[in-house]
């Protein structure tokens, strides 16, 4: 297998340093905006040059972003070369323009990397997908959301120190809005459910709550009632109905959430004959996220492609109902709605994730956690 890395940066370079003793695999080109000097590769700022170069059958895509990274993936499959990516942007903003062109041009196509980092989730979504439905998809999915929860439950930082120190050990962009906004975690998300599911969710109807305004004294208040905080993802299929969001989600002390350390993922699947399964590892970092490219690379050797097709375009309705734990702001519906109170937040009576979410909305300053549905709370 000859292939052509799009982009040379931290999951390139280390998908670069694990084929290097391959004799199966080669990186034969690099395309890089850096002037770059490989031993044993062609190093080019002109895609045209890969696209045409017949020696080349697979285009391996860890440039991020949507584009030109699409308009790269997309031509390339146009020109009949299989194609691998860690771009979970790209996957999930182009879900059903690609699947699609994939099987229509025959080529094989994988994204394991995309979701999970090292955790070979998708692959095992894939498997399980054979021989059972999968109900319920979800969890941990983002590093650099638990590093920050996880610092301030366990060390006492604010929510600035706990991002600061998340960026100088390079768990964070110097713009961590992708991360703390959830968009990260709503990619992986619909990836995730699609596969799943074996459809195509809407992504525009998946609502989205991230941990850019939790405060020390939530912290503090969930840790008095045995809570641990998560930024947490949920997609479910139940009797051809789905849902799906992402929230800050509250668990006890002794669920298994809780117990998920700094950068780390922990990634779940129900079936219907297996049950619960957790994928618990490192959900970036150069070579986890490098090990998973390269076990694609290793599929296409054995002409082992995508999962199947998706069987159409589904909508959600998030009218399941649970309780929240609410700070920030009020208003007639919150007060309406309250149960009691914890400090100056507001725990709400049963309602539904869509309602939840529309409210929140328009309030940008308000902090908002699910909380926990598998007993009561100690209060």
């Amino acid at each position: 297998m000859n292939i052509a890395l799009l982009g040379f940066g931290v999951v390139g370079r280390g998908v670069y340093d694990l084929v290097a003793p391959r004799s199966d695999i080669r990186v034969t080109h690099v395309l890089c905006r850096r002037d770059l000097s490989l031993p044993d590769a062609t190093v080019t700022h002109d895609f045209q040059e890969i696209l045409l170069d017949s020696s080349i059958d697979t285009i391996v895509e860890v440039m991020g972003g949507l584009h030109p990274a699409w308009d790269y993936v997309r031509d390339a499959i146009l020109a009949g070369k299989n194609v691998i990516t860690a771009n979970k942007a790209m996957v999930a903003e182009f879900y059903d323009e690609l699947i699609p062109l994939v099987h229509q041009k025959n080529v094989l196509f994988r994204c394991t990397a995309a979701v999970g980092g090292g955790i070979g989730w998708l692959s095992e979504l894939e498997r399980v997908r054979r021989c059972e439905t999968i109900r319920k998809v979800g969890g941990i999915m983002n590093g650099t959301c638990n590093y920050i929860l996880d610092s301030m439950t366990q060390r006492g930082l604010t929510y600035t120190e706990a991002l600061s120190q998340a960026q100088h050990l390079g768990y964070a962009e110097s713009n961590p809005t992708t991360d703390v906004d959830g968009i990260d975690t709503w990619h992986k998300l619909i990836i995730s459910s699609n596969i799943a599911f074996g459809v195509s969710l809407n992504k525009h109807q998946i609502p989205v709550c991230g941990i850019r305004n939790i405060l020390a004294e939530d912290v503090a208040l969930f840790r008095s009632h045995g809570l641990c905080c998560k930024l947490v993802s949920t997609g479910q299929m139940q009797g051809g109905h789905f849902s799906a969001y992402v929230q800050p989600t509250l668990f006890y002390d002794d669920d298994i959430e809780s117990t998920v350390p700094t950068n780390y993922n922990l990634i779940t699947l129900e079936g219907n004959t297996s049950g619960r399964q957790s994928f618990y590892g490192q959900g970036a970092g150069r070579y986890p996220t490098a090990y998973n490219v390269v076990q694609d690379c290793i599929d296409f050797t054995q002409n082992h492609g995508f999962y199947s097709i998706f069987q159409g375009k589904v909508d959600i309705c998030n009218d399941n109902r649970l309780q929240y734990y609410v700070r920030g702001s009020s208003d007639s519906w919150l007060e309406s709605h309250t149960a009691e109170t914890w400090g100056k937040a507001a725990i709400t009576t049963p309602v539904t994730v869509e309602q939840m979410h529309a409210w929140c909305a328009k309030y940008p300053n308000v902090f908002m956690a699910a909380l926990p549905e598998r007993k009561d709370i100690q209060c």
